[in-house]
């Protein structure tokens, strides 16, 4: 008898230590949970300015975007990738049938430009300086990368993109563009001011809130 209840008082002793340990590691890994720290952020981003003006980084087809008191419906987004970079291009068109693009990019701050294509442009890309339309533009980047369109773009589902970017004095911009096979295409870019800028966003899944 007496050993039959030394056992079970040691038995009893074991399970007791048993569970003290489970739950000490439970609360360490909630602890670790907890003190994870959050994903960085600009610490320098305009949240007022994304609150009050809407946010152009979430811009899709179907919403509606004010440049300069003049109203563009979005009618496709194209999604650009190149390594750990990505910005966008959204395809705009306004009441009266004209049709422009706007870029969204981070760099780190926000970059937006709006861009009216040049065809039957017979310049190409790829030395350091070039004359277009009275003014000087001098070689800024160049590469390749992926994309995905949505909407109505003129474009395949996805694809590839080699690009040439030109800045001229003043920050007017100058960019050729050649999707998949296809020759170049040619575009002068005006920088705009986040304030020049109002996103109406439309109802819908991607619905800004």
């Amino acid at each position: 008898m007496d050993g039959s209840v030394a056992y079970l008082v040691t038995a009893v002793g074991c399970l007791v230590g048993v569970a003290g340990v489970v739950i000490a590691v439970v609360a360490l890994a909630r602890q670790r949970r907890r003190t994870v720290p959050p994903a960085p952020g600009d610490p320098f981003r305009d949240t007022d300015a994304d609150a009050l003006r809407g946010d152009p980084r979430k811009l899709k087809p179907g919403d509606i975007v004010e440049i300069r008191q003049v109203s563009y419906a979005v009618r496709g987004s194209v999604h650009l990738v190149e390594g750990a970079w990505s910005w966008a291009e959204h395809l705009l068109d306004d009441a009266g049938g004209a049709k422009r693009w706007l870029s969204v990019e981070e760099d780190p701050d926000l970059e937006l430009v709006l861009w009216n294509a040049e065809p039957g442009v017979t310049v190409t890309p790829g030395a350091p300086t070039l004359d277009f339309a009275g003014r000087r533009y001098s070689w800024e980047e160049s590469g390749q990368a992926r994309y995905s369109a949505t909407g109505t773009t003129g474009l395949d589902p996805t694809g590839t993109v080699r690009y040439h970017d030109y800045r001229a004095q003043g920050g007017a911009r100058l960019a050729f563009e050649a999707y998949g096979d296809a020759g170049w295409e040619v575009a002068v870019g005006e920088p705009l001011h986040r304030s020049e800028v109002m996103v109406y966003p439309q109802a819908g899944p991607d619905k800004v809130g």
